[in-house]
């Protein structure tokens, strides 16, 4: 076999009968595009792509889906605004076509009335403008330089939310009926992959920014030179957050500030010790100072004074505060040269703040050194921690062991007797323990359901989203069965912390001690735990949705099979018959006098019954009969003897197959065959079909050129798509000049 694909799947089917067929072979050559497109955008999520390049890979798919000659694919930070429009902002964030120049991504620009992106995110549903609407509109200069004259969008739906919107233009006069409904169509699976490829993307920075923090911690615990930390912090920061710059300043008496640390920019003159005098009062030093708290501009476009920050390539900033020993000591600031920085930098960047602030404590006051050594042996213990649950989150293994082992890590690190990760129900303040840890006495079974009474944490948690700490001082002197429970067992304080999944409240993490009070950062340092739980509920819930629309789709389109091939047998193939049959029977009827006649439809009626075995065999390739009537074994064999190349079958033993099984081992088999005869031009192939422990194992190997890639080519795609939506695993081995073998494994299911 080889890469090139031969269509044994979805492909072949729409283009067997491609200008012969019933009507439905139109669409199912359009659900065959459609898919194929998918597909190729899940495989660039699946080998890790970053998200920009699955952006630009979705607007160029959709592009040529719908035979537009430009789209691009925007994100929405928005807010509903007053009578009723919306406030915001769209960015680009993948194009395609000829918008590249005039909008590329990147490209900003506020939500106004006349934008089919507001329309679409205001309604919930797709829309398209054409002629003077849109010439006339905001995107009317650009719509007059590229020539355009319709557009059609529709939303992006993510997790639940408008993520953002999609919009595609054409310079015909408008589009083909029925776009919307293909676009919006496509846009709700592809949803699902821009959703897997931010989420990948969250765990790679996640990973990256905790092995940041480890190496500055190292530094820290190592007693470097404050400097050097310094350097070091605005190093990671820059290289984590930030494409432009960034820099760390320390606030002097007087309104005078001292540049501690500079990274990025080459075309700026700020050196290291630089110090000066009075900052911009919009500027983030001054604001910063001011507040005592984080701050950010995302456009300086937007405020005065942002010419400069512009002039050097800034186009957005965030500034975090640096408190030590319980004051204002100075700022860390990062800038980006693209568009805002994500919401969340604030948060993830107060790690590095919070070490940097540890350094100075250090060098200020060497008698605290080893309480320091202390918070960072814990701190450097959380990042492992962390470190080992991003793991799991990562390898997408089962969310209970991930959910047991966050428990067992909280346990240990709050030294706390009990952890327990729950889910809230829907119909009140109970919960459902899904990961549990501690003593016996208080370790609750998994699926356990649990009222909550008001004064517990989770209770608290589920009433205000917050995280919560409560002591035995609630519960010490009341009567009911929850209170004695607690008072058998000890306990004598409770930390909760919030599982926010797509901004709905999932759960609760909780943990429980007998020897006292938590320290009061202890819902805090859960915070960070709580965050991959979310990710690990998110990417879970995705991909068992992503594994039922491959489900749907597989089945759809043996739905699909079968109807083309009971058409052709019982419309197209018996009216053909028919007029066989006929045919014949004028000519009996033809004069002696004129043999020329007679021959003639004899040879017309034979060139028809050629006709009719010719649809017979397309018909057997779409859903071979002899496969429902018979069996797998009987329709193996059929494919053996009609092969091109020495077949080996092995198929002993083997009974009636749940449907899905037997369709996928067919086209497994007939793929193969094909490949092995057009592309590997192998000599013999031997097929092996066995039933053992509970699944069945199909093997097919051939003595060919190999060089075979699943990667490259709809038909094998296809194929892995249907053996792993029945659950299954497809592999394949194919060394240059050294054959090829495909191994699949599917679960048996019979009722």
């Amino acid at each position: 076999m080889n890469a090139p694909d031969s269509g044994a799947d979805t492909g072949q089917a729409a283009d067997a009968g491609a200008g012969r067929g019933p009507r439905g072979q139109a669409r199912l050559r359009q659900l065959a595009n459609e898919q194929a497109a998918l597909r190729r955008v899940a495989t660039l999520v699946a080998r890790g792509a970053r998200p920009g390049e699955v952006f630009t890979a979705v607007a160029d798919e959709l592009a040529r889906l719908i035979g537009a000659e430009a789209s691009f694919v925007s994100s929405v930070d928005h807010q509903p605004g007053e009578g009723g429009e919306l406030e915001g902002a769209i960015t680009v964030v993948g194009s395609y076509g000829r918008v590249g120049d005039e909008v590329p991504v990147g490209f900003r620009i506020r939500l106004q009335p006349g934008m089919i992106d507001t329309e679409v995110l205001r309604t919930g549903r797709p829309a398209r403008i054409n002629g003077e609407r849109l010439a006339t509109g905001p995107f009317g200069a650009i719509v007059g330089r590229l020539g355009l004259r319709a557009a059609v969008a529709t939303p992006i739906v993510v997790g639940g939310r408008y993520w953002g919107a999609t919009v595609a233009a054409t310079s015909r006069e408008d589009f083909a009926a029925g776009t919307e409904s293909r676009m919006a169509a496509f846009m709700e699976l592809a949803g699902m992959a821009i959703a897997n490829a931010q989420a990948e993307e969250e765990l790679r920075e996640l990973a990256g920014t905790q092995a940041a923090l480890r190496r500055l911690a190292t530094l820290v615990a190592q007693g470097e030179s404050p400097e050097t930390v310094f350097a070091a912090a605005t190093r990671e920061v820059l290289q984590y957050f930030g494409t432009g710059a960034a820099g760390m300043i320390r606030y002097e008496p007087e309104g005078k500030a001292t540049l501690l640390a500079y990274e990025g920019l080459t075309g700026s003159d700020l050196r290291a010790g630089e110090r000066w005098e009075g900052s911009p009062p919009d500027g983030l030093t001054a604001v910063v100072r001011q507040t005592g708290q984080p701050a950010r501009v995302d456009d300086y476009r937007e405020i005065p004074g942002g010419d400069f920050y512009l002039g050097v390539g800034l186009r957005s900033a965030v500034a975090l505060p640096i408190h030590v020993d319980g004051r204002l000591w100075g700022m860390i600031a990062v800038g980006s040269g693209e568009g805002p920085l994500p919401p969340g930098a604030e948060q993830r960047m107060s790690e590095f703040t919070d070490l940097v602030a540890t350094a100075v404590a250090n060098a200020q006051n060497r008698g605290a050194l080893e309480a320091s050594r202390d918070d960072l042996t814990r701190l450097l213990a959380e990042q492992a921690a962390l470190r080992r649950v991003a793991t799991l989150v990562a390898r997408a293994i089962d969310p209970v062991e991930i959910f047991s082992a966050v428990a067992g890590e909280f346990g240990r690190l709050l030294d706390a007797d009990n952890a327990g990760i729950s889910r809230f129900e829907s119909d009140g303040p109970s919960v459902v323990v899904v990961g549990s840890v501690g003593e016996d006495a208080a370790t609750v079974p998994i699926g356990t359901r649990l009222e909550l009474p008001d004064y517990v944490a989770p209770a608290v948690v589920w009433r205000t989203g917050r995280s919560a700490r409560v002591d035995e001082d609630l519960w010490d002197k009341l009567s009911d069965p929850v209170a004695a429970r607690l008072r058998k067992q000890g306990i004598r304080s409770m930390v909760a912390s919030p599982i926010i999944v797509e901004s709905r409240l999932w759960g609760v993490v909780t943990v429980s001690s007998r020897r006292g009070p938590f320290p009061s950062d202890a819902a805090d340092r859960l915070a960070d735990f709580t965050e991959l739980l979310a990710t690990a509920v998110g990417n879970a819930q995705s991909r068992t949705e992503l594994a039922g629309s491959r489900t749907r789709i597989v089945a759809a389109s043996d739905d699909a099979r079968r109807r083309i091939e009971r058409d052709l047998h019982d419309g197209t193939q018996q009216r053909l018959v028919s007029l066989g049959l006929e045919l014949r029977l004028v000519q009996s009827m033809v004069p002696a006098g004129v043999p020329e006649l007679e021959t003639e439809i004899g040879r017309v009626a034979d060139e028809l019954t050629g006709v009719v075995e010719d649809l017979r065999e397309i018909a057997r390739g779409i859903h071979p009969a002899i496969l429902s009537e018979g069996g797998l074994g009987p329709a193996l064999r059929t494919l053996a003897r009609r092969a091109a190349v020495a077949v080996e079958l092995e198929v002993a033993g083997i009974t009636r197959l749940p449907e899905p099984v037997e369709v996928a081992v067919y086209y497994v088999v007939s793929e193969a065959l094909t490949n092995a005869t057009r592309h590997a031009h192998a000599s013999v192939v031997r097929v092996a079909v066995e039933e053992r422990a509970g699944g069945l194992h199909l093997s097919v190997r051939d003595d060919g050129a190999g060089g075979a890639d699943s990667a490259r080519g709809s038909g094998l795609i296809g194929l892995r798509d249907r053996v792993e939506a029945l659950g299954g695993s497809f592999e394949i081995s194919s060394p240059p000049g050294r054959g090829t073998l495909v191994g699949v494994q599917l679960p048996l299911r019979r009722h």
